[in-house]
């Protein structure tokens, strides 16, 4: 999976010892340009991983290749979002993007023009008086 965004943060590094010999995680922090952003942090697992954030500058776009991994333990759920490629973001391949949203931004006005003629199917129904959500 592909996601955009800025980098706002790098998280601290861990290292530690398993069986296997001794390790590093470490991670970052993006805020999508959505309409609502989110922030959404990724882990690195390895030296080789983490060597990926060495050229990223702090609030430049980056693109992000991740893997979503899930776990149970105790009977809850954790989801890590692994890391698999971090790369700058260039705007120049920000323009095909945009091209492409262009005729789905004219898809709303159109719906919206419809919206008036389904608007009685909602009003047609019977008023409950249990119900008092206002929508």
């Amino acid at each position: 999976m592909d996601i955009s965004g800025r980098l706002i943060k790098i998280l601290p590094e861990v290292r530690g010892e398993s069986q296997r010999g001794p390790w590093v995680r470490g991670g970052f922090v993006i805020e999508t340009d959505d309409t609502y952003p989110r922030q959404i942090a990724f882990t690195l697992f390895g030296e080789d991983r983490l060597a990926m954030l060495n050229g990223l500058v702090m609030n430049a776009p980056v693109m992000v290749t991740f893997s979503p991994e899930s776990r149970e333990y105790q009977d809850r759920w954790y989801t890590d979002l692994r890391c698999v490629r971090v790369m700058p973001f260039s705007g120049a391949a920000a323009n095909p993007a945009s091209t492409a949203a262009a005729p789905v931004a004219a898809a709303p006005a159109a719906a919206h023009a419809a919206a008036p003629a389904a608007a009685p199917s909602f009003a047609s129904q019977p008023a409950s008086g249990d119900d008092d959500l206002p929508f």
